[in-house]
């Protein structure tokens, strides 16, 4: 049995497959790993591809759309490889990819997750938007990268090329053990989408885990290819999953503190939006707030009460707006 498995998801994705499959399947080791496409019931071509132009790899599928977490939940129990990568349909990578992410694992005990660095596939000499080259988030929740602060994303001139510590591991390059990933249960369907990732890196560095970004290993994420990026309903997914990662992971002392500062910065989006005329955005986050009310109620605060060094104590929204910082290395000294 190989050691790892490269999962790719798929729904509908007839043209991203063929773009972006002929990649992997040319750049994985396959002493190393196996290269699994998941079918989450696709109506359109995806399986008819797959079995015409990709023989040689492993298809497996569902019998009903399972959804992002749903579905690498559901092949991730069934599978037995030690070392598990959730690869997005639209990512390309490049020549020995994999071999310096499993190298990581092996050589640091400790280590639970790593991922590549994330560039751009539509303009390759800059990092991508949702993942770059590691997530970090601030203490009031809103995410960013080592490339990427707000909607400022940086060129790569090999200014973070060193392997560092990383808050989160994007989902769409996500290389983690299969055993840390069922002990924190996994990706929390809940979410439907949006932060699904973030929130599970959270559960695992609560449980005493540790992150990586491994830049000698680059891939190519299209990206954006669901929503606008200030759609009504990307943006209620967006706030609706931040409050309940926020409420999730931090504890009841940290939850009260952060709440009231959310509030504030919340509500002043919302009269930004209305002044803006953009009653769609007013309502997505207004929704966003009354859906986390009802969906809290199934979740506990965490217990834990360490600091952890990977958030920023300060706030991207005031260092972006009010200082103008837009480079990581100047938010993060």
């Amino acid at each position: 049995m190989a050691k790892v498995a490269v999962i790719i998801l798929n729904w509908n994705g007839e043209k991203l497959l063929k773009q972006y499959l002929p990649s992997v399947i040319r750049n994985t080791n396959k002493e190393l790993g196996r290269v699994i496409v998941v079918d989450n019931a696709s109506d359109d071509a995806s399986v008819e591809v797959m079995r015409q132009e990709f023989s040689q790899v492993e298809l497996i599928c569902f019998d009903s759309n399972y959804g992002f977490a749903g579905g690498y939940n559901k092949i991730i129990e069934q599978i037995g490889e030690e070392i598990i990568v959730l690869l997005n349909s639209d990512v390309e990578v490049s020549e020995q990819w994999l071999e310096p992410l499993v190298n990581a694992l092996d050589k640091s005990p400790e280590l639970t997750a790593v991922q590549p660095k994330i560039k751009s596939w539509r303009n390759k000499e800059q990092f991508e938007y949702a993942g770059a080259c590691g997530g970090f988030i601030d203490h009031l929740g809103f995410p960013f990268c080592r490339g990427r602060i707000m909607d400022v994303v940086e060129e790569d001139k090999g200014q973070y090329d060193d392997a560092i510590e990383v808050f989160w591991c994007s989902g769409a390059a996500l290389c983690i053990r299969r055993a840390s990933y069922l002990e924190v249960g996994g990706l929390d369907e809940c979410f439907f989408a949006h932060m699904e990732e973030i929130d599970m890196c959270w559960r695992i560095r609560n449980n005493g885990g540790k992150l990586k970004v491994c830049p000698s290993s680059v891939v190519y994420h299209l990206g954006g290819g669901s929503l606008p990026m200030n759609h009504p309903r990307k943006l209620f997914l967006n706030y609706r999953n931040n409050l309940l990662m926020l409420y999730k992971n931090l504890n009841a002392k940290e939850w009260r503190k952060v709440r009231f500062y959310r509030s504030f910065l919340d509500l002043s989006a919302m009269i930004v939006f209305l002044m803006k005329g953009e009653i769609g955005n007013v309502k997505a986050v207004f929704q966003a707030y009354k859906e986390f009310g009802r969906m809290k109620k199934q979740y506990h605060h965490t217990e834990n009460t360490r600091t952890d060094p990977c958030i920023y104590q300060g706030s991207i929204v005031f260092q972006y707006y009010l200082k103008n910082i837009r480079l990581f290395s100047r938010l993060w000294k």
